[in-house]
């Protein structure tokens, strides 16, 4: 039956003994009950009205260890990143790496340090330094690295910052020496942070530091102040060699293809003359070979023909006529290129005159050369 039924003898199954049955439960009571269970379950001694103290109890410890331990518990855990690495110690000495994802670890027992593997940095050195040729230049120079190697970077060297920053100086001034002033500063500024970088990678290695070396530039490479007027003065006398040097092979390239040009039409013109001067003797040669066969066969007819054949050729090259009347002293001379030019200029008038005035023309002509012919015999006949 119920605690609290007629025949139940009012028993309070919380303990509260004989208590007005219209009050609530004491909360104090009920805590004190929970807190001795807890202190049997944990092994502590049970706490009761005999320790001395009416309601008294013990401190809960094994409440406090439990605390404790979900807190220990929970400080464990740590989150990488998928960009970083995290080196782990445990007790002072090398434990793992970790990579990215979610790890817990004993705390107060490990040290974990994460770095970033992705990260590209940059570092930066100046400084003046002595080149081959005994000079001095002003040089700056820029690292740009990131981590490859966790453990290296962590463990290995008390300080990577500052053996990346010396082993870039020791690198630099080692390149640097073994170039000439005008080398490291115009001609062979990539070759110079070529072989800088081969070399600092060489001493990074060395020393176990753990950093990738991507890519070196020499941002700056100029003389010092002292003497920078007469060294500009130097550069600026160096680029007109050059300029100079490039306006004389501009010229070279433009006048050189002329005048191989016009070699080779020369050339070819004077192949053209030796071809034309050949055949046209080849050609003479066999006309007169033919004109001598028709000469053995009509000797009288063939001298005439060549006869013609010369004067139509004189003939035919002059603007100047001469005709000399067998037997006569006078001479007439017929300007042909002054009559050719008035034909041109009367080439209208003489479409407009009838052929019957021009043979009245010409017969006048005929007559008055008649007339002077006769009149040339009588003289020589009178002499």
């Amino acid at each position: 039956m119920a605690w609290n039924e007629p025949g139940g003898n009012n028993k309070d199954p919380w303990g509260g003994g004989n208590r007005n049955n219209d009050g609530p439960p004491d909360l104090d009571e009920l805590l004190r009950k929970m807190q001795q269970k807890l202190n049997g379950l944990f092994g502590g001694k049970p706490s009761g009205p005999e320790d001395g103290r009416p309601g008294g109890g013990s401190f809960p410890w094994s409440l406090v260890l439990i605390v404790l331990a979900v807190v220990y518990g929970l400080w464990g855990f740590y989150q990488v990143d998928a960009n970083e690495s995290a080196v782990v110690l445990r007790l002072g000495k090398y434990h793992s790496t970790e990579n990215s994802g979610l790890h817990w670890n004993p705390p107060l027992m490990d040290n974990v340090t994460k770095v970033n593997m992705t990260e590209v940095r940059t570092e930066r050195t100046t400084g003046q330094m002595l080149t081959e040729d005994a000079s001095i230049v002003d040089v700056v120079l820029q690292v740009q690295w990131h981590i490859n190697d966790a453990e290296s970077f962590v463990l290995r060297v008390r300080d990577p910052l500052k053996s990346l920053q010396e082993a870039t100086d020791s690198a630099l001034r080692h390149i640097v020496g073994s170039q000439t002033l005008n080398g490291v500063i115009s001609q062979n500024r990539t070759q110079v942070s070529a072989d800088t970088q081969v070399r600092l990678q060489e001493y990074l290695d060395l020393y176990q530091t753990g950093i990738r070396v991507d890519v070196v530039n020499l941002t700056d490479a100029k003389a010092p102040r002292e003497v920078q007027d007469a060294f500009d003065d130097v550069v600026r006398a160096r680029e007109d060699e050059v300029r100079l040097q490039n306006e004389a092979q501009a010229y070279s390239n433009q006048v050189i293809p002329v005048a191989r040009g016009q070699a080779q039409r020369m050339i070819e013109e004077a192949e053209a003359y030796k071809a034309r001067v050949v055949e046209s003797a080849r050609g003479e040669a066999a006309r007169f070979t033919a004109l001598l066969a028709e000469f053995q066969q009509a000797p009288a007819v063939t001298r005439e023909r060549m006869y013609l054949d010369a004067v139509q050729e004189v003939m035919t090259n002059t603007s100047k006529v001469m005709v000399d009347v067998e037997g006569g002293n006078n001479m007439m001379y017929l300007p042909l290129d002054k009559l050719a030019e008035g034909s041109a200029s009367s080439a209208a008038q003489r479409q407009q005159i009838s052929p019957q005035v021009i043979d009245e023309i010409s017969q006048r002509v005929i007559n008055q050369l008649r007339t002077e012919v006769n009149n040339n015999r009588r003289n020589r006949e009178v002499r």
